[in-house]
């Protein structure tokens, strides 16, 4: 699909206009216009987006297509309309229109440069969008300084922050790809991903997804309620692409997530549950991932108590954001191309059901909203005391999930089996059977005798 037909389309897809598009039919008044770029190259920089828009052939209040007579090639008082916008605006921004036909219904497109180094003005004026309604910034001080804020960070994102890395490869990236059945050719993957500046020098986009990203990703275990309880473990996850390392997050996620029994109300049998949601954890975890402050080279962090798991992911809601529209679903992403990526490999959906699925599954408050991060606490299903091993709960040795039950009887009828053998009878990956093996040897279930080449496996059993 065109690009400009596919950005109308999930503009007009999305169930409310943000600060930077809007949409109209045939309304057209010279001057507003200009207010109104000057207003959305402003609000794009604020919402970290490279463009806003301007599309006319669109009802505003229930995004239908309706077709437009609007024409940008007129005059205004003897001077073409893209001169008259051009002259006014200060700094000169790139904007440029578009005419395309959707459902048989003439659509024009105005896409706009957003703010960079300065904020934008028109005829000496700067304008900001909120909500739907333009406005004059000199009003509204305190977004004034936001905007002057974001614009001096401006190269503070993934894609204009040049990485002190630049000798990358990316084989595990092109396996991660082609395993969703997407061919990366190598050379346009660079370009097509966003991954180099101008000069052709890779980015921190790129050194995320690089089979070195230089970022430690750890999941911290403690005997306790807090962290001044002893130390169990930690566990590292990262320097690798980060597809990999949040993979690997969800595949150990599944491995500490055992089957508990539920006695109360208990009659005839007893009730088995899992220790937390594994959907619910999901969007915790990629959500945290993909609006994560990467710019401050502090990746999210796990940690895992008796009674419940925090996510944290560093940085804040957005400053276009709001809790109601948090809460409702209504996603900005923090790192757009990153969750491109993620929409593009099909890891997230973007359809804003992740929030709304952890409070239908948890409640409101299992967030926390910090100064500089924001902490996501997924209970466990039993309740512990302080000091108990969250993978402990009952009993001497930590108990088993299903696939865990599994393997043990796989080694059991074959002490010889192999990894591969094993990830072919389970239908697990190699890393999700190298976590379980690791569970087994760690929780006194089996043990190496002899070496790893001609070694055979051993079950400790009760």
């Amino acid at each position: 699909m065109e690009r400009i037909i596919k950005i109308v389309k999930e503009l007009v897809a999305s169930k409310t206009e943000f600060e930077w598009f809007e949409f109209k039919e045939n309304w057209f008044e010279a001057k507003v216009l200009g207010e109104y770029i000057s207003a959305l190259s402003n609000a794009a920089a604020i919402n970290n987006r490279e463009f806003a828009y301007f599309i006319w052939g669109v009802d505003d209040k229930n995004h239908i297509f309706t077709g437009t007579n609007f024409d940008y090639k007129l005059d205004v008082k003897g001077e073409p309309l893209e001169h008259f916008l051009a002259r006014q605006l200060r700094p000169d921004v790139l904007f440029t229109f578009y005419e395309r036909s959707i459902d048989e219904k003439r659509i024009v497109v105005l896409e706009i440069s957003a703010a960079s180094k300065t904020p934008t003005s028109f005829a000496g004026d700067r304008f900001i969008r909120i909500g739907s309604s333009k406005v004059n910034l000199m009003k509204y001080p305190e977004r004034e300084a936001k905007l002057f804020e974001v614009l001096r960070s401006e190269a503070m994102s993934l894609t204009n922050v040049e990485s002190e890395y630049q000798d990358m490869t990316f084989e595990k990236l092109f396996t991660y790809y082609a395993g969703k059945g997407i061919s990366l050719k190598p050379e346009t993957f660079k370009k097509n991903l966003s991954f180099v500046n101008k000069e052709d020098n890779y980015n921190l986009l790129a050194q995320l997804l690089s089979d070195n990203s230089h970022l430690p990703i750890r999941v911290s275990i403690f005997h306790g309620t807090n962290k001044a309880s002893p130390l169990y473990s930690v566990k590292e996850f990262g320097n690798t692409c980060v597809l990999l390392s949040l993979e690997k997050l969800l595949e150990y996620a599944d491995v500490i997530n055992i089957v508990r029994a539920n006695e109360e109300d208990r009659k005839l049998s007893r009730k088995e549950e899992l220790l937390f949601d594994m959907d619910a954890f999901r969007e915790a975890l990629i959500n945290a991932f993909v609006h994560n402050k990467w710019v401050e080279n502090n990746a999210p962090m796990v940690t895992i108590f008796s009674d419940r798991i925090e996510i944290l992911s560093r940085g804040t809601i957005p400053s276009n954001q709001t809790k109601e529209g948090f809460y409702l679903g209504e996603s900005v992403p923090v790192n757009p191309q990153l969750s491109d990526i993620f929409l593009q490999l099909r890891i997230s959906e973007r359809s804003g059901r992740g929030v709304p699925k952890i409070i239908d599954t948890y409640g409101k408050q299992v967030f926390e909203f910090r100064e500089n991060s924001i902490v996501v606490t997924i209970p466990f299903k039993w309740n512990n005391q302080p000091g108990d091993n969250p993978r402990d709960n009952s009993g001497d040795r930590a108990p088993l999930n299903a696939t865990q039950k599994k393997m043990l009887n796989e080694i059991r009828n074959n002490p010889n089996i192999t990894h591969p053998q094993l990830s072919q009878a389970l239908e697990l990956k190699r890393t999700a059977i190298q976590t379980n093996i690791s569970y087994l040897r760690d929780n006194d279930y089996i043990k190496r005798v002899g070496s790893n080449k001609s070694g055979y496996w051993e079950v400790i059993e009760d």
